[in-house]
């Protein structure tokens, strides 16, 4: 049978501390989001009422949904003009905002056409 390695004191890993949290920087960037998030809850009512306003007037589904993409896809472009400190959000809140705007258009865009 093997003998156990005894291990030296030290030698032992070095304990884990957590870094420190800058609370300035992290309300500085939640405010920053919920700016921008403020900006896509406007932008998609705005696609979901001109969706609907399209498809009220009887033009075809595939035209009030092709110009809720473009808005969907310029939508960034937009809050990162309008917002100063938009270099702050991550990939991931972008996709959140995305994907937030995106099913918003979607619903309020299938409830008022099933409304009328």
């Amino acid at each position: 049978m093997a003998k156990k390695v005894r291990r030296k004191p030290e030698e032992e890993a070095p304990k884990f501390e957590f870094p420190p949290f800058d609370e300035a920087a992290f309300v500085a960037k939640e405010s920053e989001l919920a700016g921008g998030l403020t900006i896509m809850v406007v932008l998609t009512a705005l696609l979901g009422i001109v969706s609907w306003g399209i498809t009220r007037a009887g033009l075809a589904w595939w035209l009030a949904f092709g110009i809720g993409l473009v808005g969907l896809v310029m939508s960034p472009f937009l809050i990162a003009r309008l917002r100063v400190q938009s270099t702050l959000y991550t990939k991931g809140d972008w996709a959140s905002m995305m994907m937030f705007e995106f099913f918003g258009w979607l619903a309020l865009w299938f409830v008022l056409v099933n409304v009328t």
